[in-house]
């Protein structure tokens, strides 16, 4: 098991590492519309979710792994009516490539975010789909 860790993407706020290499697949914590300063994006949810990908490419990167190489979303949503404008940003940052994804609406987020996203992808391959 390795932990994944960059300057490039918020540190953790809590006892949780950015990323796990684990058997050949990363699993990503939650990413929220932190900055890599650690002060958040308060803008509205399109800019929140751009800033989510942007962290979530980061912690990918480091492991060895792109978005093409993710098999799984879990993406969290304060509000179902954002659906939308989240899945518009997702798509820009997927392209063609379509993980498998959950989508769930939840009563608060951590900071009062809008928007959070959790992936696993395939560690280090050297191939894409």
């Amino acid at each position: 098991m390795k932990f994944i860790e960059t300057e490039e993407a918020p540190k953790a706020i809590g006892p949780y590492s950015q990323a796990i290499v684990a058997n050949g697949f990363i699993y990503t914590s939650g990413q929220i519309a932190l900055m890599p300063d650690g002060t958040m994006e308060m803008r509205g949810v399109e800019e929140q979710t751009h800033q989510v990908m942007k962290n979530l490419f980061y912690v990918l990167e480091t492991g060895g792994a792109h978005f093409n190489d993710v098999i799984k979303t879990t993406v969290y949503l304060a509000d179902m009516n954002d659906f939308e404008i989240v899945n518009k940003v997702y798509a820009h940052y997927f392209g063609t490539h379509k993980p498998a994804r959950s989508t769930i609406a939840v009563k608060t987020l951590p900071k009062n975010a809008l928007v959070e996203i959790e992936c696993i992808a395939l560690a280090g391959a050297d191939y894409t789909f």
